[in-house]
């Protein structure tokens, strides 16, 4: 049986130093491009961490989109839970997820994975460039893992378009948008055919949650002063999570959860969902 992290914030992340002491883990890599979503694999199979397995974001950390659900809608639990039952993951195993992009693919799996009630999970902290930084080795091989038994129990980790739409003007609900400033304001908008945000959002930009080099978290203390700021009065359960399609927002999650502030939703559709229905409010600026 895998030694596994015990459940608290504290374990939500690990570091180099400690992925490396423990070979049993299950690892990850989830690295990604959305402009060159074969960016991840080809990078893989240049070097990875040894024995990490691959996970694509189209491929295995998404549903099928149709054009109404966003771009990156969730897998089906059944198929997702089959994909890591045939990567070796069972209740037992600790579970850790890195990129190469300040985390937010990692932050994806992280979230699918307790979505399902699988707790025993971690993101790298500082992903490749961390671990490149430690001076430890990267591996070409594909290593081989035997198939092992998932069993998916969904929280209720999430809203839909509706819920959002019915809670638009309730102080019951804040919601906080993970993409950038720019794109917040409906700017340079290139990736959905719709500029803007969703009407009373709270831009929190997920690279705000990493060090200035971008690469490490920041300390939870930091974490919990900031997003405080922003929830007010507000309990963590209130919030909702977004971004352009559920996977930057991800990133949100795990740094509130760093912060010690539990409980928020994710709107898996997030703005591409959003806009794809031209009924549905729209803010600018």
């Amino acid at each position: 049986m895998s030694e596994a992290l015990t459940n608290t914030p504290a374990s939500l992340l690990v570091n180099a130093e400690q992925l490396a002491a423990h070979p049993e883990w299950r690892v990850f890599d989830c690295r990604h491009d959305l402009q060159n979503t074969e960016y991840g694999r080809q990078a893989y199979a240049r070097g990875h961490i040894p024995g990490a397995l691959f996970l694509h974001l189209d491929e295995d950390l998404s549903g099928t989109a149709n054009g109404r659900n966003g771009r990156h809608p969730l897998p089906e639990p059944a198929v997702f839970a089959q994909r890591m039952a045939d990567c070796g993951v069972d209740a037992s195993t600790q579970v850790v997820a890195y990129d190469n992009e300040g985390g937010i693919f990692a932050s994806r799996l992280w979230w699918l994975l307790r979505w399902l009630g699988h707790d025993k999970v971690a993101v790298l902290d500082g992903g490749l460039a961390g671990w490149k930084r430690s001076k430890r080795a990267l591996e070409e091989n594909l290593p081989t893992v035997a198939p092992a038994r998932f069993t998916p129990h969904a929280q209720g980790m999430t809203v839909d378009a509706g819920q959002v739409l019915d809670d638009l003007q309730s102080p019951r609900m804040l919601i906080l948008d993970a993409r950038s400033p720019e794109r917040f304001r409906g700017e340079n908008e290139t990736l959905d055919p719709v500029g803007g945000h969703i009407p009373g959002a709270v831009n929190r930009f997920y690279f705000d949650n990493l060090d200035d080099d971008g690469c490490y978290f920041k300390p939870a203390a930091e974490l919990c002063s900031e997003f405080m700021a922003l929830l007010g009065a507000r309990q963590a359960a209130q919030v909702v999570q977004q971004c352009g399609s559920g996977v930057t927002a991800c990133h949100n999650l795990l740094a509130m959860e760093l912060a010690g502030l539990s409980g928020s939703k994710l709107y898996p559709g997030s703005w591409s969902e959003w806009c794809a229905d031209p009924a549905r409010p729209v803010a600018r600026g």
